[in-house]
């Protein structure tokens, strides 16, 4: 039965619960589970449980709070106040620092954490105790959460207007609701032209090595009744050359103050061949994930990940020689000439990218 895309929320806050869809069981099993402290919200991020860079972010928030909410509520210190307040904080910034360190690509993740190490300071100042500082902290979660959300759906709005009824569209990895707290970023504009008749067709790259397009994508899109054709990697080219594509729609991880956009692995080489064929590549790139401080992508640094991903993981027995070397980086590249637009929820950015994103970064500081 077809279901509402916009239902679908990896992230929730439910009876001052933190809860997430775990990603690693899709599509088999769309389970539930509940992160209580600092291990769990680490180990979710790491494997996947929780993943896609707006969705990491809103996690993080909240996992901060419910982290340190649980290391005060094991230990909290007897004695004078100071010594509560000493502790309280070095709890807090050791809960920050390795929440923060779970994956180094997606800036979202720094980003939240930055936010939430903001409002502790604040409210540390204006001599706020460690209970009123954890409402504190617990409102600004709930913040960039609903933030994230207002901007999927404005960045699906903005990401309308570039495409047409009927067309074809080809997307990598997993940049949809399951990546996000609401509708998606490139996914967006997807559910919203379904729900107005659009009638696009998607092709979805499986997206090798942990095939979020194959798992994630398909899954939802399949879900909320949108006509979708899983393909391999390898078979972009193809379908670019038979004319069945009229435009890529991509995510981003981490945007950097030229345009290069990180982003999954195998975005790289999809960017080069839609040029190539003339197809327009659209980076649907949420401000949060645009990193100013990074001049280009050659600073953005790779997340590499275990080998088993590629010679192990989705097979019944070992696919490779036992022993091989592997090279697993989980992210790359598209320099900025090989994006058409960059789709942000304040507005779409054309080359060149660098006034631009600075532009629609002082606009969203106001």
């Amino acid at each position: 039965m077809k279901k509402d895309p916009t239902d679908l929320r990896p992230v929730l806050w439910r009876e001052d619960k933190l809860i997430i869809i775990d990603q690693t069981l899709l599509p088999g099993e769309e389970r539930y589970i509940e992160l209580k402290n600092t291990e769990e919200v680490v180990e979710a991020i790491k494997k996947l449980r929780v993943r896609g860079a707006p969705a990491i972010g809103v996690c993080a928030a909240y996992g901060l709070y419910v982290a340190l909410r649980e290391r005060m509520r094991a230990g909290r210190p007897a004695g004078r106040a100071a010594d509560a307040g000493t502790c309280f904080r070095q709890a807090f910034w050791e809960t920050a620092a390795a929440i923060g360190a779970a994956r180094p690509t997606a800036v979202n993740l720094r980003w939240a954490i930055a936010r939430q190490e903001k409002v502790f300071t604040d409210a540390e100042k204006a001599g706020k105790d460690p209970e009123e500082i954890l409402a504190a902290l617990l409102t600004e979660a709930k913040t960039i959460h609903a933030e994230d959300e207002e901007a999927c759906r404005q960045m699906g709005e903005n990401g309308l207007t570039l495409l047409k009824p009927g067309m074809g569209i080809l997307t990598h990895c997993n940049a949809g609701a399951l990546a996000t707290s609401r509708y998606g970023t490139c996914l967006s504009p997807i559910y919203l032209g379904e729900a107005s008749g659009y009638g696009f067709h998607v092709y979805a790259d499986e997206t090798r090595p942990l095939l979020q397009g194959a798992r994630l994508t398909a899954w939802e899109l399949a879900r909320a009744g949108v006509d979708v054709t899983l393909i391999c990697d390898n078979m972009a080219q193809t379908v670019m050359r038979k004319g069945l594509i009229d435009a890529v729609c991509v995510g981003c991880d981490r945007m950097a103050a030229n345009g290069d956009g990180a982003n999954k692995i195998g975005t790289a080489a999809v960017a080069i061949l839609a040029k190539e064929f003339g197809i327009p590549f659209y980076m649907f790139v949420p401000t949060s994930t645009i990193d100013l401080a990074t001049k280009s992508g050659n600073e953005i640094q790779i997340e590499e990940r275990e080998g088993a991903e590629i010679a192990e993981m989705w097979y019944n027995k070992p696919m490779a020689p036992a022993g091989i070397k592997t090279f697993n980086p989980a992210f790359d590249v598209t320099p900025a000439a090989y994006i058409t637009a960059v789709v942000t929820e304040r507005g779409i950015v054309r080359p060149p990218y660098g006034p631009g994103l600075k532009r629609i970064m002082e606009q969203y500081e106001l």
